[in-house]
């Protein structure tokens, strides 16, 4: 059945779902926060700042008006960056319609709470039921139809199944989950670990070092993700192995590419200065942390990316710092 969907954010991400959801046969509206930005994609037919090349149909509809985005949607797609979900939110909470369904796509935490996504948008909502989506999945390959497989996750199962079969398509395989908590942690936590790759790689480090940066992030995840409420098995899945994977290796990977800045010496602020496209780990690192510090639970990598953002401690200080830890098993 044909749906009216609202996608928030007109950035990559935002933009790839609105061609899977447009292939699907229903009525796609992105809105974004520029006038200027959202004619010239309308008069090019491209999303040439965040998706170069990609054809977008002119079936996909494109506004700045957030009274007309919002207006009908049968569901609501949250893909604005974390630093702005927020503020995005709060300009829609009054538009968006009760019945409708919403979910987050934004991996990360937010900045005033330290909270999860949905969590936010359950709040400033009013309501419990808002899913998340998440997984290995690069907006550029999304938008040229690469077959992908990610994890939608809702305490809410009506909520959840309908959701996945909006999404859900031959090169778009949608898995759904209850462990809303692990799904979003997943997406939020592998985005600092990419960071810390991307150092190795920088640091002209190679497969190695890059295994064991990503197994060890892993495990991480798992006892941050657990002491937060997350069920350890969903790290092994989509949203935690699979997002971690794809994201330390990329090429599409901005965190990692970040990172690969840092490890070569270059510092985070000039790196960040011109970049279109946010780089969730750098903003998520300390709220990682703080979360880590909180709960007691050990995190090394994670402590050493915030030391190289946030003290200016050099990217061999750090790798020197984490092969000098205690030997201990491994858990």
């Amino acid at each position: 059945m044909r749906k009216r969907i609202a996608i928030l954010g007109d950035g990559g991400w935002g933009a790839a779902l609105a061609l899977v959801l447009n292939e699907n046969g229903h009525g796609v509206t992105v809105w974004g926060p520029f006038p200027d930005v959202i004619e010239q994609i309308k008069a090019a037919g491209e999303n040439a700042a965040y998706l170069p090349d990609v054809p977008m149909p002119r079936s996909i509809s494109w506004t700045a008006d957030r009274a007309e985005a919002a207006r009908g949607a049968d569901a609501v797609v949250l893909a604005s960056p974390t630093r702005y979900f927020r503020d995005v939110l709060n300009s829609f909470a009054a538009l968006i319609p009760r019945d409708a369904r919403v979910v987050t796509v934004a991996k990360g935490f937010d900045e005033k709470s330290g909270k999860r996504m949905s969590e936010v948008a359950n709040d400033m909502l009013g309501r419990s039921d808002v899913c998340a989506l998440s997984g290995p999945s690069l907006a550029p390959e999304v938008a040229r139809r690469t077959p992908t497989a990610v994890a939608l996750a809702s305490p809410d199962d009506e909520a959840c199944f309908e959701l996945r079969q909006i999404f859900s398509n031959n090169r778009f395989r949608v898995y759904t989950s209850r462990d809303i908590a692990g799904v979003e942690l997943g997406g939020a936590l592998k985005n600092v670990m990419a960071l810390a790759v991307g150092v190795s790689d920088g640091l002209g480090f190679g497969d190695n070092t890059r295994a064991a940066l990503i197994t060890r992030g892993l495990a991480e995840m798992t006892r941050l993700g657990a002491a937060l409420g997350a069920q350890r098995a969903t790290f092994s899945g989509l949203s935690g192995m699979g997002d971690l994977i794809v994201t330390c290796t990329s090429r599409w990977s901005r965190n990692r590419s970040v990172g690969e800045r840092l490890g070569k010496g270059e510092k985070i602020a000039d790196i960040l200065t011109g970049m279109k496209q946010a780089a969730e780990g750098v903003w998520n690192c300390p709220i990682a942390r703080d979360l880590a510090r909180e709960m007691n639970v050990e995190v090394p990598i994670i402590n050493e990316v915030y030391a190289i953002l946030r003290e200016g401690k050099s990217s061999s200080d750090a790798v020197a710092a984490l092969l000098a830890r205690e030997l201990k098993p491994e858990n």
